[in-house]
Parts: C-alpha cells; sequence; structure tokens
C-alpha cells in the first residue's frame, strides 16, 4: 500500500469512526471510498481508471440495493429512456449475421484486460450468465436460459413483419440493456464497446436465425 492509499484509508476510517459524535453523511463515506479506489487502481494498457466511473445508473441502483429497496419507478422511466437513446442500429440495416460465428462470441470470454490490443476484438462470454444452446452443458444461470430464444417467441422469418418487434427488442437489449431494465446487470455490448456492430449481428444471428441450434 503506498503513502497516498494509506492517507485516504486513515481518512475514510476516520471518517466512519467519527460517529462517536456525529454520524458520517452517506456522501462524505461515498466520496472517501471514490478516492481510496482510484488510488488503488493504476491504469495500465486498455485499462484505465474511466471504469471505475459511475454513471447515473449505477449511482441511483446501489443507493436502492443498498437501502435494499426497488429503484423508483419514475426514476427507473428516466433511466431506461436516457439509454434507449443511445442504441444504434445497423448502418447496413441488416440484424442478423452468421450464427456459427454468433457461437464462438459467445463462448469467449476474452477481451478488455490490459494485455489486449486496444481495437482487439472482444468475446461476448454470454455461456458465463446463460443457457443458449443444447450442445454446450457448461453455462451460467445469473440469466435466463435463451435456448429456443426466436422459435419460442414466434420469429420463423427474422426479415419478416412480425418478427420485427422480436428482432428490434434483441438488437436493442443486447446493444443497451438498460434501455429496457434501468438496473440490469447484463454487459451493455454494443454501447460500451465491448462487442462491433459485426459481432452483434452474429450473437442475433445465433438467438434468431430458424438455422442456428439454439432454435431447433
Amino acid at each position: 500500500m503506498n503513502n497516498k492509499t494509506t492517507a485516504l484509508v486513515t481518512a475514510l476510517a476516520a471518517v466512519l469512526l467519527a460517529g462517536c459524535s456525529a454520524a458520517p453523511s452517506a456522501a462524505d463515506a461515498d466520496k472517501a471510498t471514490a478516492a481510496m479506489l482510484k488510488s488503488s487502481f493504476q491504469p495500465k494498457g486498455i485499462a484505465t481508471l474511466d471504469r471505475l466511473n459511475q454513471d447515473e445508473a449505477n449511482a441511483a441502483c446501489l443507493q436502492a440495493d443498498v437501502a435494499g429497496k426497488p429503484l423508483d419507478d419514475k426514476m427507473a422511466k428516466a433511466i431506461e429512456a436516457a439509454n434507449l437513446k443511445t442504441v444504434k442500429w445497423p448502418t447496413d440495416g441488416k440484424f442478423l449475421g452468421d450464427w456459427k460465428e454468433g457461437e464462438k462470441i459467445a463462448q469467449s470470454g476474452r477481451g478488455l484486460t490490459w494485455s489486449d490490443k486496444a481495437g482487439a476484438a472482444n468475446g461476448g462470454n454470454c455461456y458465463n450468465c446463460h443457457m443458449i444452446s443444447k450442445e454446450e452443458i457448461s453455462f451460467g444461470t445469473l440469466g435466463p436460459s435463451l435456448y429456443n430464444y426466436g422459435k419460442l417467441r414466434g420469429v420463423t422469418d427474422p426479415n419478416s413483419a412480425g418478427g420485427k418487434a422480436i428482432v428490434e427488442y434483441t438488437w436493442g437489449k443486447l446493444w443497451n440493456a438498460r434501455a429496457y431494465n434501468a438496473c440490469s446487470q447484463m454487459p451493455r455490448a454494443g454501447h460500451m464497446g465491448i462487442l462491433n456492430q459485426k459481432q452483434l449481428q452474429d450473437v442475433m444471428a445465433l438467438l434468431l436465425d430458424p438455422a442456428s441450434p439454439v432454435n431447433k
């Protein structure tokens, strides 16, 4: 622990222990904690300190979680509306790519570490939270099963008018999940630059192409 970190830890402890005479405010505790965190991490490679910055949704959802109650409905709707505006639709008008490539992306959790090169392709790490195809027996359960995703939603032709609503919703969810759930823990794959347009199109195909094993 360097001298700066030690000083900040001491300051934080002082703030927290001052409760003998007066309890520290939540804002003071948050400020001291944020300063300590920033002093404890060092930027390296593509891993910069901006990862420690909280946006409005992060802060509001954390406060609600600490309080043990759901986010205020008005705030939730405002966060969702703001995030929906960030969704960028495919520039070529195509929502689906190659489901085989989508499977590779879903399987891969590589990327975004300090040792990765800027601009290198990242994985989606989708199986970490979801069951997707039956062929893969190792998957997380933090998120819902996506097996038969398109089939269960009646998408027999992703290019048809009948499938448009689900196709667009799925794209938006992958791009920025908080557009539909203010406190979603799902990575904002498009908005945060985790996956590029081509990769998102391939993951879309994995979920919605009738030829994909997901829909068999």
